[in-house]
Protein backbone atom coordinates (compact mmCIF):
# COMPACT_ATOMS: atom_id res chain seq x y z
CA UNK A 1 0.00 0.00 0.00
CA UNK A 2 1.51 3.32 -1.00
CA UNK A 3 1.50 6.24 1.43
CA UNK A 4 1.47 8.75 -1.40
CA UNK A 5 -1.86 9.97 -2.59
CA UNK A 6 -2.47 10.40 -6.28
CA UNK A 7 -3.16 13.69 -7.98
CA UNK A 8 -6.74 13.72 -9.29
CA UNK A 9 -7.35 14.91 -12.84
CA UNK A 10 -10.09 17.36 -11.95
CA UNK A 11 -11.01 19.52 -8.98
CA UNK A 12 -13.90 17.36 -7.87
CA UNK A 13 -11.89 14.18 -8.07
CA UNK A 14 -8.99 15.74 -6.24
CA UNK A 15 -11.22 16.87 -3.42
CA UNK A 16 -12.51 13.36 -3.08
CA UNK A 17 -9.01 11.93 -3.13
CA UNK A 18 -7.87 14.32 -0.42
CA UNK A 19 -10.55 12.97 1.92
CA UNK A 20 -9.08 11.05 4.81
CA UNK A 21 -11.48 8.21 4.11
CA UNK A 22 -9.50 7.41 0.99
CA UNK A 23 -5.96 8.23 2.11
CA UNK A 24 -5.16 4.64 2.96
CA UNK A 25 -5.99 3.26 -0.44
CA UNK A 26 -4.48 5.70 -2.92
CA UNK A 27 -1.28 5.27 -4.89
CA UNK A 28 1.15 7.22 -6.95
CA UNK A 29 -0.54 8.28 -10.12
CA UNK A 30 0.69 6.90 -13.41
CA UNK A 31 2.77 9.47 -15.23
CA UNK A 32 4.65 9.46 -18.46
CA UNK A 33 7.83 7.46 -18.52
CA UNK A 34 9.66 9.89 -20.76
CA UNK A 35 11.42 13.02 -19.54
CA UNK A 36 9.24 15.50 -21.37
CA UNK A 37 5.79 14.43 -20.19
CA UNK A 38 4.33 15.53 -23.52
CA UNK A 39 1.67 12.82 -23.35
CA UNK A 40 0.63 13.56 -19.77
CA UNK A 41 -3.07 14.08 -19.24
CA UNK A 42 -3.61 17.69 -18.10
CA UNK A 43 -4.07 18.24 -14.38
CA UNK A 44 -6.59 20.89 -13.40
CA UNK A 45 -6.51 22.41 -9.92
CA UNK A 46 -9.35 24.80 -9.06
CA UNK A 47 -9.89 25.65 -12.68
CA UNK A 48 -6.19 26.18 -13.46
CA UNK A 49 -4.54 23.81 -15.93
CA UNK A 50 -1.12 22.75 -14.68
CA UNK A 51 1.44 22.52 -17.52
CA UNK A 52 2.53 19.00 -18.42
CA UNK A 53 6.07 20.01 -17.42
CA UNK A 54 5.05 19.55 -13.77
CA UNK A 55 4.15 15.85 -14.15
CA UNK A 56 7.24 13.86 -13.10
CA UNK A 57 8.50 10.86 -15.08
CA UNK A 58 8.27 7.39 -13.56
CA UNK A 59 12.03 7.01 -13.36
CA UNK A 60 14.13 9.59 -11.53
CA UNK A 61 17.90 10.15 -11.56
CA UNK A 62 19.92 8.76 -8.67
CA UNK A 63 21.86 11.91 -7.77
CA UNK A 64 20.26 14.56 -5.57
CA UNK A 65 19.96 17.84 -7.44
CA UNK A 66 20.22 16.16 -10.84
CA UNK A 67 18.24 17.95 -13.53
CA UNK A 68 15.27 16.01 -14.86
CA UNK A 69 14.15 18.63 -17.36
CA UNK A 70 14.19 22.36 -17.98
CA UNK A 71 12.58 24.86 -20.32
CA UNK A 72 12.35 28.65 -20.77
CA UNK A 73 10.10 30.36 -18.25
CA UNK A 74 8.50 33.67 -19.29
CA UNK A 75 8.51 36.13 -16.40
CA UNK A 76 5.21 37.86 -15.80
CA UNK A 77 7.00 41.09 -14.88
CA UNK A 78 9.80 41.81 -17.33
CA UNK A 79 11.08 44.80 -19.29
CA UNK A 80 13.40 45.04 -22.30
CA UNK A 81 16.85 46.27 -21.36
CA UNK A 82 18.90 48.82 -23.28
CA UNK A 83 21.39 46.12 -24.23
CA UNK A 84 18.67 43.81 -25.53
CA UNK A 85 18.62 41.57 -22.48
CA UNK A 86 15.38 41.39 -20.51
CA UNK A 87 15.14 42.93 -17.05
CA UNK A 88 15.51 41.65 -14.41
CA UNK A 89 16.82 38.54 -16.15
CA UNK A 90 16.17 35.36 -18.10
CA UNK A 91 14.29 32.57 -16.36
CA UNK A 92 14.32 28.80 -16.75
CA UNK A 93 11.77 26.38 -15.35
CA UNK A 94 13.38 23.42 -13.60
CA UNK A 95 12.57 19.92 -12.44
CA UNK A 96 15.20 18.18 -10.35
CA UNK A 97 15.60 15.16 -8.12
CA UNK A 98 15.54 15.35 -4.33
CA UNK A 99 14.97 13.01 -1.38
CA UNK A 100 11.91 13.15 0.87
CA UNK A 101 11.65 12.64 4.63
CA UNK A 102 11.21 8.90 4.09
CA UNK A 103 14.45 8.65 2.12
CA UNK A 104 12.63 8.15 -1.17
CA UNK A 105 13.45 9.82 -4.47
CA UNK A 106 11.12 12.69 -5.36
CA UNK A 107 10.87 15.17 -8.22
CA UNK A 108 10.78 18.87 -7.33
CA UNK A 109 10.15 21.83 -9.61
CA UNK A 110 11.38 25.40 -9.41
CA UNK A 111 12.99 28.16 -11.43
CA UNK A 112 16.42 29.64 -12.09
CA UNK A 113 16.86 33.30 -13.07
CA UNK A 114 20.03 34.57 -14.69
CA UNK A 115 20.16 38.30 -13.89
CA UNK A 116 20.90 40.96 -16.47
CA UNK A 117 22.57 43.13 -13.81
CA UNK A 118 26.29 42.81 -13.26
CA UNK A 119 27.50 41.41 -9.95
CA UNK A 120 29.19 44.24 -8.07
CA UNK A 121 31.17 42.14 -5.63
CA UNK A 122 34.48 40.34 -5.93
CA UNK A 123 34.61 36.92 -7.50
CA UNK A 124 32.09 35.16 -9.72
CA UNK A 125 28.37 35.79 -9.67
CA UNK A 126 26.83 34.29 -6.51
CA UNK A 127 23.65 32.23 -6.22
CA UNK A 128 20.78 32.74 -3.78
CA UNK A 129 18.28 29.95 -3.18
CA UNK A 130 14.97 31.60 -2.33
CA UNK A 131 12.57 29.51 -0.26
CA UNK A 132 9.10 30.95 -0.69
CA UNK A 133 6.76 31.78 2.12
CA UNK A 134 3.39 30.08 2.39
CA UNK A 135 1.72 29.88 -1.02
CA UNK A 136 -0.85 27.13 -0.34
CA UNK A 137 -1.16 23.47 -1.27
CA UNK A 138 -2.73 23.51 -4.72
CA UNK A 139 -0.37 22.98 -7.64
CA UNK A 140 -1.48 26.29 -9.14
CA UNK A 141 0.15 28.02 -6.14
CA UNK A 142 3.72 26.92 -7.03
CA UNK A 143 6.28 29.76 -6.73
CA UNK A 144 7.65 29.03 -10.22
CA UNK A 145 4.16 29.55 -11.65
CA UNK A 146 3.87 32.75 -9.59
CA UNK A 147 6.94 34.08 -11.40
CA UNK A 148 5.10 33.52 -14.68
CA UNK A 149 1.72 34.65 -13.33
CA UNK A 150 2.32 37.02 -10.37
CA UNK A 151 -1.44 37.27 -9.84
CA UNK A 152 -3.71 34.30 -10.52
CA UNK A 153 -7.39 35.08 -10.14
CA UNK A 154 -10.27 32.87 -11.18
CA UNK A 155 -13.66 32.01 -9.83
CA UNK A 156 -12.02 29.25 -7.78
CA UNK A 157 -8.57 30.41 -6.73
CA UNK A 158 -6.49 33.46 -5.81
CA UNK A 159 -2.70 33.39 -5.69
CA UNK A 160 -0.23 36.26 -5.32
CA UNK A 161 3.52 35.94 -5.89
CA UNK A 162 4.47 38.19 -2.98
CA UNK A 163 8.02 36.81 -2.72
CA UNK A 164 8.73 38.08 -6.23
CA UNK A 165 9.69 41.43 -4.67
CA UNK A 166 12.60 39.87 -2.74
CA UNK A 167 13.60 37.84 -5.80
CA UNK A 168 13.72 40.93 -8.01
CA UNK A 169 15.69 42.85 -5.39
CA UNK A 170 18.31 40.10 -5.30
CA UNK A 171 18.47 40.02 -9.10
CA UNK A 172 18.89 43.80 -9.24
CA UNK A 173 22.02 43.38 -7.12
CA UNK A 174 23.48 40.95 -9.64
CA UNK A 175 22.96 37.69 -7.74
CA UNK A 176 21.51 34.72 -9.60
CA UNK A 177 18.40 33.22 -7.99
CA UNK A 178 17.03 29.71 -7.85
CA UNK A 179 13.54 29.17 -6.43
CA UNK A 180 12.26 25.83 -5.13
CA UNK A 181 8.60 24.85 -5.34
CA UNK A 182 9.19 22.38 -2.49
CA UNK A 183 8.06 18.76 -2.51
CA UNK A 184 4.60 18.36 -4.04
CA UNK A 185 3.87 22.02 -4.78
CA UNK A 186 3.57 22.12 -8.54
CA UNK A 187 4.57 18.52 -9.18
CA UNK A 188 1.37 16.60 -9.77
CA UNK A 189 2.21 13.24 -8.20
CA UNK A 190 1.64 14.13 -4.53
CA UNK A 191 0.50 16.83 -2.11
CA UNK A 192 2.84 19.51 -0.87
CA UNK A 193 4.34 18.43 2.46
CA UNK A 194 3.82 21.79 4.13
CA UNK A 195 6.41 22.74 6.81
CA UNK A 196 8.08 19.32 6.70
CA UNK A 197 11.62 20.35 7.62
CA UNK A 198 13.38 17.44 5.91
CA UNK A 199 11.45 17.70 2.64
CA UNK A 200 11.91 21.46 2.50
CA UNK A 201 15.54 21.57 3.62
CA UNK A 202 16.46 18.91 1.07
CA UNK A 203 14.52 20.67 -1.70
CA UNK A 204 16.31 23.98 -1.07
CA UNK A 205 19.79 22.43 -1.03
CA UNK A 206 19.06 20.37 -4.13
CA UNK A 207 17.81 23.48 -5.91
CA UNK A 208 21.34 24.87 -5.56
CA UNK A 209 22.74 21.71 -7.11
CA UNK A 210 20.21 21.87 -9.95
CA UNK A 211 21.10 25.50 -10.70
CA UNK A 212 24.76 24.58 -10.84
CA UNK A 213 23.98 21.78 -13.28
CA UNK A 214 21.96 24.00 -15.61
CA UNK A 215 23.91 24.69 -18.82
CA UNK A 216 24.60 28.19 -20.09
CA UNK A 217 24.62 30.11 -16.79
CA UNK A 218 27.27 32.46 -15.43
CA UNK A 219 27.68 30.39 -12.26
CA UNK A 220 31.05 28.81 -11.55
CA UNK A 221 32.43 26.39 -9.00
CA UNK A 222 33.55 29.44 -7.05
CA UNK A 223 30.12 31.08 -6.86
CA UNK A 224 29.17 31.77 -3.25
CA UNK A 225 25.77 30.46 -2.12
CA UNK A 226 23.22 32.14 0.11
CA UNK A 227 19.77 31.13 1.33
CA UNK A 228 16.82 33.49 1.74
CA UNK A 229 13.41 32.68 3.22
CA UNK A 230 10.59 34.10 5.33
CA UNK A 231 7.78 32.28 7.17
CA UNK A 232 7.51 28.81 5.61
CA UNK A 233 10.58 29.83 3.64
CA UNK A 234 12.37 30.83 6.85
CA UNK A 235 11.76 27.36 8.21
CA UNK A 236 13.02 25.83 4.97
CA UNK A 237 16.26 27.84 4.92
CA UNK A 238 16.82 27.25 8.64
CA UNK A 239 16.39 23.53 8.09
CA UNK A 240 18.70 23.61 5.07
CA UNK A 241 21.41 25.36 7.09
CA UNK A 242 21.20 22.58 9.69
CA UNK A 243 21.12 19.74 7.17
CA UNK A 244 23.86 21.03 4.87
CA UNK A 245 26.84 19.33 6.57
CA UNK A 246 25.35 15.85 6.26
CA UNK A 247 23.00 16.11 3.28
CA UNK A 248 24.84 18.49 0.97
CA UNK A 249 28.49 18.93 2.02
CA UNK A 250 29.23 20.13 -1.52
CA UNK A 251 26.97 23.17 -1.03
CA UNK A 252 28.99 25.63 1.04
CA UNK A 253 26.82 28.34 2.55
CA UNK A 254 28.07 31.93 2.71
CA UNK A 255 25.01 33.02 4.66
CA UNK A 256 21.43 32.11 5.52
CA UNK A 257 18.50 34.41 6.23
CA UNK A 258 15.64 32.79 8.16
CA UNK A 259 12.79 35.23 8.75
CA UNK A 260 9.88 34.29 11.03
CA UNK A 261 10.87 30.61 10.96
CA UNK A 262 8.26 28.08 12.17
CA UNK A 263 10.84 26.20 14.23
CA UNK A 264 8.43 24.67 16.75
CA UNK A 265 5.29 23.41 15.03
CA UNK A 266 3.50 22.74 18.31
CA UNK A 267 3.66 26.45 19.10
CA UNK A 268 2.92 27.48 15.52
CA UNK A 269 -0.21 25.30 15.42
CA UNK A 270 -1.59 27.21 18.37
CA UNK A 271 -0.73 30.49 16.67
CA UNK A 272 -2.58 29.80 13.44
CA UNK A 273 -5.62 28.04 14.95
CA UNK A 274 -8.49 30.53 14.89
CA UNK A 275 -6.47 33.04 12.86
CA UNK A 276 -7.16 34.32 9.37
CA UNK A 277 -4.64 31.69 8.16
CA UNK A 278 -6.36 28.77 9.91
CA UNK A 279 -6.33 26.82 6.63
CA UNK A 280 -2.59 26.30 7.15
CA UNK A 281 -3.58 23.72 9.77
CA UNK A 282 -5.23 21.76 6.97
CA UNK A 283 -2.11 22.03 4.80
CA UNK A 284 0.12 20.81 7.62
CA UNK A 285 -2.15 17.90 8.52
CA UNK A 286 -2.54 16.89 4.87
CA UNK A 287 1.23 16.84 4.44
CA UNK A 288 1.94 14.85 7.59
CA UNK A 289 -0.92 12.44 6.91
CA UNK A 290 0.65 11.75 3.52
CA UNK A 291 4.13 11.22 4.95
CA UNK A 292 3.50 9.49 8.29
CA UNK A 293 1.07 6.58 8.85
CA UNK A 294 0.79 7.33 12.59
CA UNK A 295 -0.49 10.82 11.85
CA UNK A 296 -2.91 9.42 9.29
CA UNK A 297 -4.33 7.00 11.86
CA UNK A 298 -4.75 9.77 14.43
CA UNK A 299 -6.47 12.02 11.92
CA UNK A 300 -8.87 9.34 10.77
CA UNK A 301 -9.78 8.54 14.38
CA UNK A 302 -10.36 12.13 15.50
CA UNK A 303 -11.65 14.19 12.59
CA UNK A 304 -15.38 14.57 11.97
CA UNK A 305 -17.03 15.13 8.59
CA UNK A 306 -16.39 18.86 8.75
CA UNK A 307 -12.72 18.20 9.41
CA UNK A 308 -12.43 15.76 6.53
CA UNK A 309 -14.11 18.26 4.24
CA UNK A 310 -11.77 21.02 5.38
CA UNK A 311 -8.69 18.90 4.67
CA UNK A 312 -9.98 17.97 1.24
CA UNK A 313 -10.90 21.54 0.42
CA UNK A 314 -7.70 23.15 1.65
CA UNK A 315 -5.56 20.64 -0.27
CA UNK A 316 -6.24 22.55 -3.49
CA UNK A 317 -6.21 26.08 -2.07
CA UNK A 318 -3.76 28.96 -2.39
CA UNK A 319 -3.42 31.55 0.37
CA UNK A 320 -6.00 33.88 -1.16
CA UNK A 321 -8.78 31.28 -1.32
CA UNK A 322 -7.78 29.96 2.11
CA UNK A 323 -8.19 33.37 3.73
CA UNK A 324 -11.62 33.76 2.18
CA UNK A 325 -12.76 30.19 2.79
CA UNK A 326 -11.38 29.32 6.24
CA UNK A 327 -10.33 32.57 7.86
CA UNK A 328 -10.74 32.49 11.66
CA UNK A 329 -11.88 28.85 11.66
CA UNK A 330 -11.15 26.85 14.80
CA UNK A 331 -9.92 23.29 14.55
CA UNK A 332 -12.17 22.28 17.46
CA UNK A 333 -15.02 22.38 14.94
CA UNK A 334 -13.20 19.75 12.89
CA UNK A 335 -12.89 17.07 15.59
CA UNK A 336 -15.20 14.49 17.11
CA UNK A 337 -14.34 15.52 20.66
CA UNK A 338 -14.48 19.28 20.19
CA UNK A 339 -10.85 19.53 21.22
CA UNK A 340 -8.39 21.48 19.11
CA UNK A 341 -5.96 19.69 16.81
CA UNK A 342 -3.10 20.82 19.07
CA UNK A 343 -4.78 19.26 22.11
CA UNK A 344 -5.38 15.99 20.28
CA UNK A 345 -1.79 15.79 19.07
CA UNK A 346 -0.46 16.58 22.56
CA UNK A 347 -2.49 13.66 23.94
CA UNK A 348 -1.24 11.25 21.27
CA UNK A 349 2.44 10.32 21.87
CA UNK A 350 2.93 9.06 18.30
CA UNK A 351 1.64 12.26 16.71
CA UNK A 352 3.53 14.46 19.16
CA UNK A 353 6.72 12.54 18.38
CA UNK A 354 6.26 13.37 14.70
CA UNK A 355 6.00 17.09 15.45
CA UNK A 356 8.95 16.91 17.86
CA UNK A 357 11.10 15.48 15.05
CA UNK A 358 10.19 18.54 13.00
CA UNK A 359 11.78 20.85 15.57
CA UNK A 360 14.42 23.13 14.06
CA UNK A 361 17.24 24.15 16.37
CA UNK A 362 18.57 20.76 17.45
CA UNK A 363 21.56 20.99 15.09
CA UNK A 364 24.26 23.63 14.62
CA UNK A 365 23.65 25.64 11.43
CA UNK A 366 26.31 25.84 8.76
CA UNK A 367 27.82 29.27 8.18
CA UNK A 368 26.51 32.62 9.43
CA UNK A 369 22.75 32.89 9.89
CA UNK A 370 20.42 35.83 10.44
CA UNK A 371 17.19 35.15 12.33
CA UNK A 372 14.56 37.89 12.23
CA UNK A 373 11.20 37.78 13.98
CA UNK A 374 8.46 40.29 14.65
CA UNK A 375 7.87 40.80 18.36
CA UNK A 376 4.12 41.09 17.77
CA UNK A 377 3.94 38.15 15.33
CA UNK A 378 0.96 36.08 16.46
CA UNK A 379 0.79 33.73 13.46
CA UNK A 380 4.32 32.32 13.59
CA UNK A 381 4.85 33.18 17.25
CA UNK A 382 7.80 35.40 18.13
CA UNK A 383 8.88 33.39 21.18
CA UNK A 384 9.55 30.16 19.31
CA UNK A 385 11.49 31.98 16.56
CA UNK A 386 13.59 33.75 19.18
CA UNK A 387 14.18 30.38 20.84
CA UNK A 388 15.64 29.07 17.56
CA UNK A 389 18.28 31.81 17.69
CA UNK A 390 19.00 30.93 21.33
CA UNK A 391 19.28 27.22 20.53
CA UNK A 392 21.66 27.88 17.67
CA UNK A 393 23.80 30.17 19.82
CA UNK A 394 24.08 27.47 22.47
CA UNK A 395 25.35 25.09 19.79
CA UNK A 396 28.04 27.50 18.70
CA UNK A 397 26.28 28.90 15.66
CA UNK A 398 27.31 32.23 14.14
CA UNK A 399 23.97 33.95 14.70
CA UNK A 400 22.75 37.47 14.02
CA UNK A 401 19.41 37.89 15.79
CA UNK A 402 17.02 40.70 14.89
CA UNK A 403 13.83 41.39 16.82
CA UNK A 404 11.58 43.55 14.64
CA UNK A 405 9.69 45.85 17.00
CA UNK A 406 6.50 47.18 15.42
CA UNK A 407 3.17 48.21 16.96
CA UNK A 408 0.33 45.73 17.14
CA UNK A 409 -1.38 45.96 13.75
CA UNK A 410 -4.32 43.66 14.51
CA UNK A 411 -4.69 40.37 16.31
CA UNK A 412 -4.67 37.19 14.20
CA UNK A 413 -5.30 39.00 10.91
CA UNK A 414 -1.84 38.30 9.43
CA UNK A 415 -0.65 41.92 9.53
CA UNK A 416 1.67 41.33 12.50
CA UNK A 417 3.26 38.51 10.51
CA UNK A 418 3.56 40.28 7.17
CA UNK A 419 4.74 43.70 8.37
CA UNK A 420 8.21 42.46 9.45
CA UNK A 421 8.60 40.77 6.06
CA UNK A 422 8.25 44.16 4.38
CA UNK A 423 10.02 46.43 6.87
CA UNK A 424 13.02 44.15 7.41
CA UNK A 425 13.43 42.90 3.84
CA UNK A 426 16.02 45.40 2.65
CA UNK A 427 18.11 44.90 5.78
CA UNK A 428 17.90 41.13 5.32
CA UNK A 429 18.97 41.34 1.68
CA UNK A 430 21.80 43.76 2.53
CA UNK A 431 23.06 41.38 5.22
CA UNK A 432 22.94 38.44 2.84
CA UNK A 433 24.59 40.43 0.03
CA UNK A 434 27.50 41.26 2.35
CA UNK A 435 27.96 37.55 3.03
CA UNK A 436 27.95 36.88 -0.72
CA UNK A 437 30.66 39.51 -1.08
CA UNK A 438 32.76 37.68 1.49
CA UNK A 439 32.44 40.33 4.18
CA UNK A 440 32.75 39.02 7.74
CA UNK A 441 29.94 39.26 10.23
CA UNK A 442 29.84 39.26 14.01
CA UNK A 443 27.46 37.13 16.01
CA UNK A 444 25.29 38.95 18.54
CA UNK A 445 24.53 35.87 20.62
CA UNK A 446 25.91 37.60 23.71
CA UNK A 447 23.24 40.31 23.54
CA UNK A 448 20.19 38.08 22.90
CA UNK A 449 19.39 37.88 26.64
CA UNK A 450 18.91 41.66 26.53
CA UNK A 451 16.77 41.60 23.39
CA UNK A 452 13.06 40.89 23.29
Amino acid sequence: MSRFRSRPRSTSNRLAAASLATVACVCVCATTADATATDAEPVVSRGVSIPAFYTPPRQLPSANGALIRHEPLPLGLSLPGLDGRPLPGTATRLMYKSTDSDGQAVAVTGAYIEPSAKWQGDGPRPLVAVASGTMGQGDQCAPSLALQHPLTVSGQTLSVGYDNLAIYRLLAGGAAVVVSDYVGLGTTDRLHTYVNRLDEGHAVLDAVRAARALPGTSLTSGSRVGLYGYSEGGGATASAAELQPTYAPDVHLAGTYAGAPPADLTAVMKGIDGSVLAAALGWAINGFVQAYPDMRDAAEANLNDAGRKALADTSTMCVGDALLGYGFSRSSAWTNSGKSVAEIIAADPRSQAILDKQRIGTLKPSGPVRVATGIKDDIVPHAQARQLAVDWCRKGGEVTYKAVDLPNLGDKILTNHLAPLITDQQAAISWLTDRLKGKPTTSNCSTIPFQR
